[in-house]
């Protein structure tokens, strides 16, 4: 391609989008930029502290736990008081446990805020996905989720570098610098971002049923395609579990891992872009179906990988599975979602996530100690192709793109254009990875 098409292709990308759109993608980015206590968390607690690799890995489990423990709760917030007082409440809340934990040093007490960090982190996501739902338009969804995506990569990438020389000087700056920058995304929240959250009338207050926790627990469709949802989860987090370990077993060191698993990170920085404006108007039942097997045998490859170059090879295979089926999936629970209960529906939907990232760790563990690797990754191929007949199974008669996109009266968000037989009767005015977090 000439550089005039590059650049009109990136234009193209970027184009058409709210401005509100673009002011959460950048406190999504900020957030990113400053992850700091998720990538060194382990090394903290064993170089720099000196606790052993099982606390360190209680500690893990805690801050994790504490992200199950709070994407329910979160959901409700963002749907009862708002998606922009939620994302408050979670990044200052993210930033004062942050900076608390770098001053713990007692071993329960590092322990207690961990899961605090791991509650206060996780509760963004729930309102960022539901905000972004609001505010674009339906036929744009995929292309703004997959933006989102790339911010959260990109700085992932950035941060993990940038990290560890962080860490060299001390690791007490990385969690105060952390703690700054996600106070930040705070303040742009606060100064740039207005509630984009639904607001009904006093006819649908009165005819319409709230929609609760239980309404989403009886949601067939969208609770197949949460257990789904885990299926996949389990298999992308054995990039960071269950592929180290096998790596180790086969006498790689950790800077063998450290390069194969590399390759991840650089691809969806240059390809998530342009595979998005491939694939973001095609049948959503089949992009999933395709990146179920692919990611689901990619890992099942690993089993034939026996040199840095073939696990490389391994993670270019999943990590394409990965950039198809994160803003498709993102999109798809938006479609599943009632306009006025999207809140707890990407709560339930992000649990699922948080739930695979506890699980993952015994799964790989438990498969490795007792059959060894082989079994694990034919393990992946078969989760892989179960999770590919169900979304196959699960999408029939899928409800078309659409939904409100209102805000509240007095506020400047953008309004796109709805069908007029989807469109409420509201004033007018107005999607884990293991890397999925969010501002």
């Amino acid at each position: 391609m000439s550089v005039a098409s590059l650049g009109r292709a990136a234009r193209e990308s970027v184009s058409g989008l709210p401005r509100a759109f673009w002011w959460l993608w950048t406190s999504t980015l900020i957030n990113r930029l400053g992850a700091f206590v998720a990538t060194f968390m382990a090394l903290y607690l064993t170089l720099d502290r000196g606790y052993s690799a099982s606390y360190a890995g209680l500690v893990a489990s805690l801050h994790g736990l504490g992200g199950v423990v709070s994407s329910l709760g979160s959901g409700v917030m963002t749907d009862r008081l708002g998606r922009r007082p939620t994302l408050l409440v979670a990044q200052v809340s993210t930033a004062f446990s942050v900076a608390l934990l770098g001053f713990m040093r007692d071993p329960v007490a590092i322990a207690a805020v961990a899961f605090l960090v791991g509650m206060a982190s996780n509760a963004s996501r729930p309102a960022v996905q539901a905000m972004m739902a609001d505010i674009v338009k339906p036929e744009d969804r995929v292309r703004a989720f997959s933006l989102n995506y790339w911010a959260i990569n990109l700085g992932f990438a950035v941060s993990s570098a940038g990290a560890g020389f962080v860490a060299q000087y001390s690791y007490l700056a990385g969690f105060l610098g952390e703690a700054a920058l996600t106070l930040v995304c705070a303040v742009l929240v606060f100064l740039k971002l207005p509630e984009s959250r639904p607001v009904r009338t006093a006819v649908e207050q009165a005819t319409e049923s709230a929609v609760r926790l239980g309404t989403v627990l009886r949601d067939g469709r969208f609770m197949s395609v949460v257990g789904l949802s885990f299926v996949v989860a389990l298999l992308f987090q054995q990039a960071s579990v269950g592929l180290p370990v096998a790596m180790g077993k086969d006498g790689f060191s950790s800077a063998d891992y450290g390069m194969a698993v590399a390759v991840n990170g650089v691809l969806i920085v240059v390809l998530q872009i342009p595979v998005t404006r491939f694939i973001e108007h095609r049948d959503p039942r089949r992009l999933l179906i395709i990146s179920s097997v692919v990611a689901g045998y990619g890992f099942g490859l690993t089993a034939f990988a026996g040199s840095i170059g073939l696990y490389a090879l391994t993670v270019c295979v999943w990590t394409l599975a990965e950039i198809v089926n994160a803003p498709t999936q993102t999109g798809l629970v938006v479609r599943l979602s009632p306009v006025h209960g999207r809140g707890r529906y990407q709560g339930m939907y992000t649990m699922s996530w948080a739930v695979a990232a506890l699980v993952a760790p015994l799964m790989s563990g438990v498969i490795i100690d007792r059959f060894g690797a082989e079994w694990l990754w034919g393990t992946c191929a078969v989760l892989g192709t179960v999770a590919a007949l169900g979304y196959g199974v699960l999408m029939r008669g899928l409800p078309p793109q659409g939904g409100p996109v209102p805000v509240r009266a007095g506020h400047s968000v953008e309004r796109s254009s709805e069908q007029p037989s989807e469109r409420s009767s509201e004033q007018p005015s107005e999607q884990p990875s293991r890397r999925t977090a969010t501002p």
